[in-house]
């Protein structure tokens, strides 16, 4: 991809912004472009995400950083968390130099709204992409200065989900 790369950020409570991204990735590689999906907060040793595999198999690469969150695995602390993100970060700064031309950054947000990174860490990062990396950041809680840094931004809204009728996730659906 030889156009300058946006920034493109998915965010809201609503359900679909992982999987908007995955079919933003889909759509790139169907275009031969060269393709990072960078996942956070999403453990495959607990969750076999379907989604996973297929990338691969597509021939994005595929990383995860940070796969337990305190709020689902009590015995990791916000320090850790704190820690582990800021070596994603570095690895981050790592990917940009490998010419991809698209990045996702899916649940990355999470960072911010649960205070393991600052938001202007993550500016600083968006700051430093080459200039023409796609790149895509997923999760609740986009900030203000994130939004205004963004070219594109979509809010998924929750109306309605089964969650709150007491139906668990759901293999092929959910992960």
């Amino acid at each position: 991809m030889e156009e300058k790369g946006l920034i493109q950020v998915y965010t809201g409570d609503g359900k679909g912004k992982t999987t908007a991204s995955i079919g933003q990735a889909i759509r790139a590689k169907g275009h031969k472009f060269k393709v990072c999906f960078v996942y956070f907060f999403k453990n495959p040793k607990d969750f076999p995400y379907g989604e996973v595999e297929l990338l691969k198999g597509l021939g994005i690469e595929v990383v995860n950083f940070v796969p337990q969150h305190p709020h689902f695995y009590k015995n990791i602390t916000a320090e850790q968390i704190r820690e582990k993100c800021l070596k994603a970060i570095e690895s981050i700064k790592e990917i940009f130099q490998k010419g991809y031309d698209m990045l996702i950054l899916d649940e990355i947000l999470i960072t911010i709204r649960d205070g393991f990174l600052k938001e202007e860490e993550i500016l600083d990062l968006l700051e430093k992409k080459p200039e023409s990396l796609e790149i895509i950041l997923t999760g609740r809680g986009a900030t203000k200065k994130i939004i205004e840094r963004a070219d594109l931004v979509t809010e998924m809204k929750k109306i309605k989900h089964p969650f709150h009728q007491g139906v668990k996730e759901r293999r092929g659906i959910e992960y």
